[in-house]
């Protein structure tokens, strides 16, 4: 009896290292993303992650690599392209330099005057028909996850557009947000965002603009000593992956991913404007920087010197796409 006992067990062991030598090895999905894990983005891309394993019961393994520790600004889109990553959640200012300019719609100051008038854009058709173009560059469009509005920031109060003049402003590479600081007087400067803070600190440039927890988990409290609750632009992000490995998933997989990718989002667009107002309360109990919120009479200089921007990029992004965001705008205010 013990003989056979022992025989037994040998079996089973036997047939479990078997069927784990059959089991075929997990899908891995690289997710690279540049700001830190505790942003919106960043505990978004780890609900992701724990949506997608539990759905597909282990045959998708999510490999999060947050704070630029794969890829740069520059860098990541290229990467994705090559297929050496599989997913990224880049900010939407970074297609233009891609070639799909339509994009920058969501740079130009003050389009949009509500969360619901971004929902409404980004939810909707115009959302669907800006994802699909990606599509030619080899990159298939999945969602949109918000980060909310900005702020600007420096070493000198920024209250009035004539406090810009001559200041070394840190943008991303957006063609409207040059546009937008030279508005107001400043010098734009283009780098990745993994090097803003070592150029603050280092007086390369003198300020940036960023939604407060970008601000925040990036330490830049610790090198701005004024920041500017102004809300005069918008950023977000497109959760993109590389479309011939998408499309090469088996379609149940894909499946399962698109309703672990929609839960995500559900989850990213509803933390972002507590995570953007914990970031200024952290700020202010830093007592590093001094928060500033503009008068109504400061917001209307502000508009006045931005709003000719829209009709200047008419050429650049489309002048139907612009009136169509705007009407969905005011749609949302009805």
């Amino acid at each position: 009896m013990r003989i056979d006992a022992l025989l037994l067990t040998f079996a089973a062991a036997f047939a479990s290292i078997n069927a784990q030598a059959q089991a075929p090895a997990p899908i891995v999905v690289k997710f690279s993303h540049v700001v830190a894990s505790d942003t919106p983005k960043g505990k978004a891309a780890q609900r992701f992650k724990e949506l997608a394993e539990a759905a597909t019961k282990g045959r998708v393994r999510v490999e999060i690599y947050p704070n630029s520790q794969l890829y740069k600004d520059k860098e990541e889109l290229e990467a994705l392209q090559l297929g050496a990553v599989q997913m990224l959640a880049p900010s939407l200012a970074k297609f233009g330099p891609l070639g799909v300019r339509e994009f920058e719609v969501f740079d130009l100051p003050y389009i949009f005057p509500s969360k619901d008038a971004l929902y409404r854009v980004t939810e909707g058709p115009i959302g669907r028909d800006l994802l699909k173009k990606l599509g030619a560059k080899g990159i298939t469009g999945l969602a949109f996850w918000d980060n909310g509005f900005k702020v600007m920031s420096a070493n000198r109060p920024l209250r009035v557009p004539a406090d810009f003049k001559g200041l070394k402003m840190r943008i991303q590479p957006s063609k409207v947000l040059d546009v937008q600081m030279r508005a107001l007087g400043a010098n734009p400067q283009a780098l990745a965002f993994g090097d803003v803070y070592q150029a603050l600190q280092a007086g390369v440039v003198d300020g940036t603009e960023n939604p407060p927890s970008n601000f925040y988990t990036q330490k830049m409290h610790e090198v701005q000593r004024h920041l500017t609750v102004s809300n005069h632009g918008y950023l977000g992000y497109a959760v993109i992956v590389n479309r011939k490995f998408w499309e090469g998933l088996p379609g149940g997989i894909r499946s399962d991913l698109e309703r672990a990718m929609k839960e995500a989002t559900a989850y990213a667009n509803a933390i972002a404007q507590k995570e953007n107002d914990d970031a200024i309360d952290a700020v202010r109990k830093s007592g590093r920087t001094s928060i500033y919120y503009l008068s109504d009479q400061e917001k209307a200089e502000w508009r006045k010197v931005l709003a000719p921007i829209q009709k200047d990029m008419e050429g650049r992004i489309g002048r139907d796409l612009i009136a169509a965001v705007n009407r969905e705008a005011a749609a949302a205010g009805k």
